[in-house]
């Protein structure tokens, strides 16, 4: 059994998140000694691990849950697993087409300014640009 800092520098998840992935119900609420210090198994330490994977995948948490769940059961769970991974991977596809239009857009105004021009074409583009705070 360790504490909480360690079970931080075991796991890779800071200890301000590990409380609040405890308060939210993410991870067991770990044993407490008898002066009310929380210690960690092992098994919590794994668990706090496999949620720091998943968020640096860029999981939700609500989906780290999931799959959290389905691995302490996993028969057939590769199919649930791989509908997750499959929703979220389109996401992650949507998010890098959206930040390749970005990437020209802003390519097409930088080569405005690579050009020497004296009035900046860029500045006059994004001063007539719709308001971002706009609706629709």
């Amino acid at each position: 059994m360790i504490a909480i800092g360690e079970a931080a520098r075991a796991s890779g998840v800071p200890v301000e998140t590990i409380r609040y992935y405890e308060r939210a119900g993410v991870v067991a609420k770990p044993r407490r000694t008898a002066s009310g210090r929380r210690v960690y198994a092992p098994e919590d330490v794994a668990a706090l691990r496999f949620i720091r994977r998943c968020r640096d995948l860029g999981f939700s948490l609500e989906d780290a849950v999931a799959l959290r769940g389905l691995a302490r059961d996993p028969k057939g769970a590769c199919d649930a697993a791989g509908r997750v991974a499959g929703q979220h991977r389109a996401k992650v596809r949507d998010k890098i087409a959206d930040l390749q239009r970005l990437d020209a857009a802003l390519s097409e105004l930088v080569a405005n300014c690579d050009r020497g021009q004296h009035d900046c074409p860029m500045l006059h583009q994004l001063m007539a640009g719709p308001d971002p705070r706009a609706k629709g």
